[in-house]
């Protein structure tokens, strides 16, 4: 039984942040695994940032600036790494963001992992390789200013904006989850129309974007329009809570 917890445990962190259930795997051999752990995890976290733009991937900012990641725990759990190409395609829409909004900064959220393509990013059915990226909505506080860097749940998801769509039916095995059980836990921060639906435009006419998956209700109350604007389908994750872009 023990060998099997500690075999699930190597899982989750495998599946959580790539890197962690290598770091665990080796404190398996000391008196006090969680300090041997915590080593571990921390020169392997250094390494993938030195090693990672060797094989085609880099880390976005945690902090600072006008645009970097929307919580720490993303970088602490290696979610952070995308392309060079989509790093700048995420950090060029940030910098016109704040010359046409000044005081505007852009928070990106689940990213990928630093090696290897293919490998699953939990609970995405995509962001195996780099080339894709979620960004956070901007908000308002309910006087109506902007609230910078802020969003409305703690880690930029799962705060929808109204009531589950109704184009699809009730389905097994499906991401499209609801949650209203936490929507009245978010504070009240109305969505910034203007400047998402600026991000949304400004993303949809870069020649470096494929696609962008927005909730078409969403889009609509927005008043955009873009072929590059698509429903990522019924057993995917609602995008009512944030922005999807790829290559």
């Amino acid at each position: 039984m023990r060998l099997f917890g500690h075999a699930l445990l190597i899982l989750a962190l495998t599946l959580l942040t790539q890197l962690g259930g290598l770091a665990w795997l080796a404190a398996l051999r000391f008196r006090h695994k969680l300090m041997a752990f915590s080593l571990f995890y921390l020169l392997l976290f250094g390494g993938a940032m030195v090693v990672a733009p060797m094989t085609g991937r880099v880390a976005l900012p945690c902090t600072g600036g006008n645009f970097h990641m929307q919580s720490p725990l993303y970088c602490l759990m290696n979610r952070h790494y995308v392309t060079p190409e989509m790093e700048s395609v995420a950090k060029d829409a940030a910098d016109q963001m704040s010359r046409d909004f000044p005081g505007t900064i852009t928070l990106a959220l689940d990213g990928n992992f630093p090696f290897f393509s293919g490998f699953p990013l939990i609970p995405h059915l995509s962001h195996s390789d780099g080339r894709k990226l979620d960004l956070a909505f901007y908000y308002r506080t309910p006087a109506g200013t902007y609230y910078p860097a802020k969003t409305r749940s703690p880690i930029g998801y799962w705060a929808f904006e109204g009531e589950a769509p109704s184009q699809c039916p009730p389905v097994w095995l499906t991401f499209r989850w609801g949650m209203g059980w936490l929507q009245p836990l978010w504070p009240d921060r109305p969505i910034d129309a203007a400047r998402t639906a600026t991000l949304i435009n400004q993303l949809a006419q870069d020649s470096r974007v494929s696609k962008l998956f927005v909730e078409p209700e969403l889009v609509q109350s927005l008043d955009i329009a873009n072929p590059k604007l698509r429903f990522q389908g019924c057993r995917a994750a609602r995008h009512d809570d944030h922005i999807h872009l790829q290559l």
